[in-house]
Formats: C-alpha cells, sequence, structure tokens
C-alpha cells in the first residue's frame, strides 16, 4: 500500500532529540581535531551510547579505520559524512511498503508489549488507510484489558471506523475469528486487528498470539498479509529482546517504531536492521493520528546527521 508519503520535515522534527545526541555529540567531539585512533576510539564509543547497536557500530568503525590508515579521511569533521555514508550503505533497497492482498480483505496483525503505543500505532495506519480512501475493519482483540478496547472504541468513534469487540475476556481468537468473518461479509479493504500487549517473556500469551494469526489464515486465504511489531523507540536495546520473540512466534514483516520523537536513541533502527533483517516500516512521529511516516533510510540518516 503506498498510501504514506515521507514528510521530511516531520521525520527531521522526529529525530530532533536523537540528532541533538548523535549528531551534535559528534560534532562537538570532532571540532578542530585531527582524526586519530585516539578519536576513533570516542566516536565508538558515542555511537554505542546512542544505541546504534555493539556490532553495527564495531563495523562501521573499522571502516573508518581503514580509511584512516589509507590517509583518506584526515580531519575529525570529515568523519561525520563518512559515518552518515556508511549508515545509507547499510540499508539494500526494499519493498516497505504494507502488503496488498490479491483480493480484499487486506488483513493487518498488529502486535506489541503493553506501553509501547500499540493500540494508537493502529489508530494511525487505520486513518492513513481511510484517508487514502479505503475502508477499514478494526478488530479489538485484547480482550484482557478493558480499557485496550475501550481506547480502539475511542478511536473508531472519531475516525469513522467500524469495530468488532468481544466480551472482556474473550477469547481473542474468537474475536479475531468474528472480525474475518465480519469483514468477508461488508466486503472491507482491510481488518486491521489490534492483539493483547503481549510481554515478550509469557509463553503462554505467546502462544495465543500464534493462535490468532492461525485462526485468521484459516478464514481467510493468505492472512495475515501483515504482520506488524510496535515498537518504543525509547526503549533502545531491550526492544531487540522483545523483536526476537515476537519474530519466532509470529512471522513478522515489519516494524512499526513508535515514540521515535521522544527519544534520544533513533539510532535502534539501525542496530534493528542488523541484528533482526525485519524492515522497519513506519515510524510514529508524535501523539496525533496523522503522526506517522513511511521509513526511509536516506531521509532518516540524513535527518539524524542535521540535514
Amino acid at each position: 500500500m503506498g498510501l504514506f508519503k515521507t514528510t521530511i520535515g516531520a521525520i527531521r522534527s522526529g529525530l530532533t532529540k536523537t540528532r541533538e545526541r548523535l549528531s551534535g555529540g559528534l560534532r562537538r567531539l570532532v571540532s578542530g581535531r585531527t582524526l586519530s585512533d585516539e578519536l576513533i576510539d570516542e566516536i565508538e564509543h558515542h555511537l554505542i551510547t546512542a544505541d546504534v547497536g555493539v556490532a553495527t557500530t564495531r563495523a562501521i568503525i573499522d571502516e573508518l579505520r581503514r580509511a584512516h590508515r589509507a590517509g583518506e579521511i584526515e580531519r575529525g569533521e570529515d568523519a561525520i559524512d563518512f559515518l552518515r555514508g556508511q549508515l545509507k550503505e547499510r540499508w539494500i533497497d526494499a519493498d516497505r511498503s504494507l502488503a496488498v492482498a490479491p483480493t480484499a480483505p487486506t488483513v493487518i496483525l498488529v502486535a506489541g508489549i503493553n506501553g509501547a503505543g500499540k493500540t494508537t500505532s493502529v489508530a494511525k495506519i487505520a486513518k492513513s488507510l481511510r484517508d487514502d480512501g479505503r475502508s477499514v475493519l478494526l478488530a479489538a482483540a485484547d480482550t484482557f484489558r478493558a480499557g485496550a478496547v475501550a481506547q480502539l472504541a475511542i478511536w473508531a468513534e472519531r475516525l469513522g471506523v467500524e469495530l468488532v469487540r468481544g466480551t472482556a475476556g474473550a477469547d481473542p481468537a474468537a474475536v479475531a475469528y468474528d472480525a474475518a468473518e465480519a469483514a468477508l461479509a461488508r466486503g472491507v479493504d482491510v481488518l486491521l486487528i489490534d492483539t493483547a500487549g503481549r510481554l515478550h517473556t509469557q509463553v503462554n500469551l505467546m502462544r495465543q498470539l500464534t493462535k490468532i494469526r492461525d485462526v485468521v489464515a484459516k478464514k481467510i486465504p493468505g492472512a495475515p498479509h501483515e504482520v506488524l511489531l510496535v515498537l518504543d523507540a525509547t526503549a533502545g536495546q531491550n526492544a531487540i529482546a522483545q523483536a526476537e520473540q515476537f519474530r519466532d512466534a509470529i512471522d513478522l514483516t515489519g516494524i512499526f517504531l513508535a515514540k521515535l520523537d521522544g527519544t534520544a536513541k533513533g539510532g535502534i533502527v539501525v542496530a534493528i536492521r542488523d541484528r533482526l533483517g525485519i524492515p522497519v516500516k513506519l515510524v510514529g512521529v508524535g501523539e496525533t493520528p496523522d503522526d506517522v511516516e513511511p521509513f526511509d533510510p536516506d531521509a532518516f540518516v540524513d535527518a539524524m546527521f542535521g540535514e
């Protein structure tokens, strides 16, 4: 679904804290200095503390050392442009758009732990779909928390989207099945399923999430067509461990990185790319339903480095 359009200003604004920490700190670190092994060590430490990730940082720093020893980089300031180029090269060309089923409805399953911003992220996706002229049906499969269902119901009313919900404590898979039936009967374009905010360490809850996926697949062949994991950007490296557990349970197809505007740890996007190989497809850059952007690696890296 090519409905999301990158807004450079929004990405730049959303990365303000990350840019101040990563780029601002780097510029202060290298200003007026000649590149040396000692300075490269300091740059390495700075990247790691910005949550770029240990493995990623070491790979980039190895290239920086090689370039320095080959006489290609002498000034500390020049190292910044080199780092920017290295970060951009770490992303291969890929389709980061949301999947579209050959025959409607397209089913998008959204998972994530409590507090990650999952339900708000679901609302952002729903609004973008509606703005693109697509009909949407929401499924409130987070039946363990009455507050979660109520929150999604409020969003559904605000956005003018229909909602399928069950009784408190109902089997989430049963709600998902009912929603799949309703989506077929009503001929909607997209079924968007909000699942329970499962802690990735709770095995039984992860199994329930797998059950939801399997139940939907039986009702709608090929579903879910998109399985998005909402990660809280403020969690930094902890988000990686969460993603690994979810990936094993439900075959993730993409990541929605939420709360990017509230953290200085935007470098986590790079670590996600290298550690998981799961594409970041969307980023949340604010609190309103309009504050969602497609992930564009070049625009993202430029925004991190102040362009």
